[in-house]
């Protein structure tokens, strides 16, 4: 059984340890270990989630199949940048899932609660950034309509950046 809630404070070591073992499994090999280890533990500790998730503009929902989690996703709305004009577009900062738990498909669900729930807050579309290295990523984000709009430069310290494609999908 496949349930997504809203995650709250309460979630934040929940959502810090699928965090970093999603990271590390997608963009563990992106840069150096040093560069990585620090990355992770700046945006991926629990008082990094605990502050976030106390910010109204972040909606974040956690994947749980047979009550455990195995993945989760961060929605931002009414997010512009360079390449989305349109200021009623919902930026998808995060959509992970657990390794092993690709095989099951969840990702799409999760992906498409995403997308349902950014319809119901009146967005216009979605965008995001995914590594360039990333094949499986943006063959799944293709799949689903993306186009790719543009680039950027992903900082994950300060001497490493991983080139990113920015993907936008119009509704």
């Amino acid at each position: 059984m496949t349930t997504i809630l809203t995650a709250t404070p309460i979630d934040a070591k929940q959502l810090a340890e699928l965090g970093k073992t999603t990271f590390l499994e997608s963009h563990g090999h992106s840069a150096s270990k040093k560069d990585i280890t620090n990355y992770v533990k700046s945006k991926f500790s629990i008082s990094e989630f605990e502050r976030e998730l106390k910010q109204a503009k972040n909606h974040y929902h956690i994947l749980y199949h047979n009550e455990t989690p195995i993945g989760y996703s961060k929605l931002v709305l009414n997010v512009t940048g360079k390449n989305i004009p349109n200021k009623t577009t919902t930026k998808l900062e995060r959509l992970y899932v657990l390794q092993e738990y690709h095989h099951l498909k969840l990702g799409l669900e999760l992906f498409n609660f995403c997308v349902t729930f950014s319809k119901n807050h009146d967005q216009t579309g979605m965008w995001l950034y995914t590594w360039v290295e990333n094949h499986k990523a943006i063959a799944f984000y293709k799949k689903a309509g993306f186009e790719i709009v543009g680039s950027y430069d992903f900082k994950i310290s300060d001497t490493h950046y991983n080139p990113n494609h920015q993907m936008l999908l119009d509704y």
